[in-house]
């Protein structure tokens, strides 16, 4: 079975101000599915976001299109290394011109953070412990000794 394509697709009002917003979180913009309704993100090799305007997304459906500022359709979850390399990512996206909607969670076992693009959709950074990604999040807790609490930082 060959592998499967993931494409995530997010609107935007300004296209030009989320390629440049993409681009400063690390990722590539594919020229050959870029033009002025749409920019292709490459995440992966499998895995890509279409940032399309909000008219050009309205050709793909007979639903309404959210504002993503005031409303939730979708949250993207993307694992980072490290607590730090989640830390350096949200740097990032604030400096592009996203912003943290809400304070970092800190589950002990898992750190995350969210930052919404300037459009208002909502990624979430995170690390999770491999020990507990692997044996999951209450037995790794119980071998930290501290219990499956949650705590923000």
């Amino acid at each position: 079975m060959t592998a499967t394509n993931i494409f995530v697709n997010l609107p935007t009002t300004d296209l030009e101000r989320s390629k440049a917003f993409y681009e400063a979180l690390g990722f590539r913009i594919n020229p050959l599915f870029t033009d002025e309704n749409a920019a292709c993100v490459v995440l992966s090799d499998t895995i890509y976001f279409m940032v399309l305007t909000r008219e050009y997304l309205g050709t793909f459906t007979d639903k309404q299109i959210i504002d993503p500022k005031t409303q939730a359709q979708v949250s993207i979850a993307l694992t980072r290394d490290s607590r730090e390399d989640v830390d350096v990512a949200l740097a990032k996206g604030l400096a592009a011109g996203g912003s943290e909607p809400r304070p970092a969670q800190d589950y002990g076992f898992m750190y995350s953070r969210d930052l919404d693009d300037p459009d208002g959709n909502n990624l979430s950074f995170l690390f999770m412990e491999p020990a507990a990604a692997e044996q999951g999040p209450e037995a790794y807790m119980a071998q930290q000794g501290a219990g499956a609490q949650s705590t923000s930082a």
